[in-house]
């Protein structure tokens, strides 16, 4: 996976709200008074869902091509290095006991890792993600208006 931004349908509901939905995440959907609003709110049940996801070991899909009529909507900062590192593990079929041995810790520090209530220091998942030969590239881009 190269990006962590998903593709999300924005329109136009009952009372003038703007609803979204996410093409890959059925199950994730938010509104908001305005297209603005609606775009973080986006930005926070994205964020909540790939925190269920990984708290109850489910699978992570990836994000599917932008196609006409879709925005995208990016993974949030505070979740965004963990889902890579727990997309990472899930695709190279790395578990919790073998990351703890490439990185030389407990097991307790590689689950503190992946567990999104818990504050990890950035550097901390880097060290993982590169035991994992991975890194992560934050980017900015041009906002499609």
């Amino acid at each position: 996976m190269s990006s962590l931004a998903y593709p999300a349908v924005f329109s136009r509901g009952k009372g003038r709200r703007w609803l979204v939905t996410f093409v890959d995440l059925p199950r994730v959907s938010t509104d908001g008074k305005t297209e603005s609003e609606a775009f973080f709110e986006a930005i926070d049940a994205l964020g909540s869902d790939l925190s269920i996801r990984i708290s109850q070991k489910e699978g992570i899909p990836a994000p599917s091509r932008l196609r006409k009529g879709q925005r995208k909507v990016p993974v949030p900062l505070w979740i965004a290095p963990k889902v890579a590192l727990y997309l990472t593990m899930r695709q190279l079929r790395v578990d919790n006991s073998e990351l703890t041995r490439r990185l030389r810790c407990r097991e307790t520090a590689v689950r503190r890792l992946l567990n999104p209530t818990h504050k990890t220091r950035a550097e901390n998942l880097q060290r993982a993600l590169a035991a994992l030969g991975r890194q992560m590239v934050v980017k900015t881009e041009a906002v499609a208006s």
